[in-house]
């Protein structure tokens, strides 16, 4: 099995594109091919959809992750270019496919697609399907997937109005991304949380965590255009 994640720098899709070429030439079938859908994937993050789509028109394989990640990536370019749709069916059977092999990670990421490919309606159930597979897997890659399912059920409250619900999925996800350990993804769960409490009304909350967010970010030498929009609409 190939782990792209070492690989991915998804701020500069280009340089992560030539390294996953590079992981290609050096790697024998079928994991050629499962790097070659990754550089597909960093095209399509250019918006060189067509590009990506002839790229993927070139490749086959009948090996189970090389075929899971054929149509995961030919859903996400589909997707990403306007033709959700379309890209739904590439998505349930890259679900399918993992499934039936095993690939745990690869079957929670497609039912997370699926989810964001499905209509309104549809999406909390389909991302508490995927959760719940997330949770009862043994891989761990596969489990990190509850802080993203748990930050997109939270935003399906959110567009719903149903903000109380938010905040309890956003709480969460925070729990989540702390477990994983990464700071960057840990500040984007704390924001979530203030931008709900700002939504509820709790503005001393909101503010609270946007100034140390502000703070934070400010020791590392960065900042962030979210938090400084949440902290003008909290100034008013």
């Amino acid at each position: 099995m190939i782990d792209p994640r070492p690989l991915w720098d998804f701020d500069d899709p280009g340089t992560s594109g030539e390294r996953f070429l590079e992981a290609a030439e050096r790697a024998e079938e079928p994991d050629r091919t499962s790097w070659q859908t990754q550089y597909v994937r960093a095209l399509g993050l250019q918006e060189r959809y067509d590009e990506a789509l002839e790229v993927l028109d070139r490749l086959h394989s009948d090996a189970p992750e090389a075929a899971t990640y054929l149509a995961l990536e030919r859903g996400r370019v589909l997707r990403s270019s306007g033709r959700v749709e379309v890209a739904r069916p590439h998505f349930e059977s890259a679900a399918a496919l993992a499934a039936a092999a095993g690939l745990e990670a690869l079957h929670v990421d497609a039912l997370h697609m699926v989810a964001l490919a499905a209509p309104a309606e549809e999406q909390l159930a389909l991302n508490e399907r995927a959760l719940a597979v997330a949770r009862a897997s043994t891989d761990q890659r596969a489990r990190d997937w509850d802080a993203s399912l748990l930050n997109n059920i939270g935003m399906t409250h959110a567009d719903a109005g149903d903000y109380p619900a938010a905040l309890t999925a956003f709480e969460q996800a925070l729990a989540a991304r702390e477990r994983i350990g990464d700071p960057t993804t840990i500040r984007v769960a704390r924001w979530m949380i203030g931008w709900t409490y700002r939504n509820l009304g709790r503005r001393e909350e909101a503010l609270e965590i946007q100034r140390a967010l502000k703070a934070e970010l400010a020791t590392v030498g960065g900042s962030d255009q979210y938090v400084d929009e949440e902290l003008a609409l909290l100034a008013d």
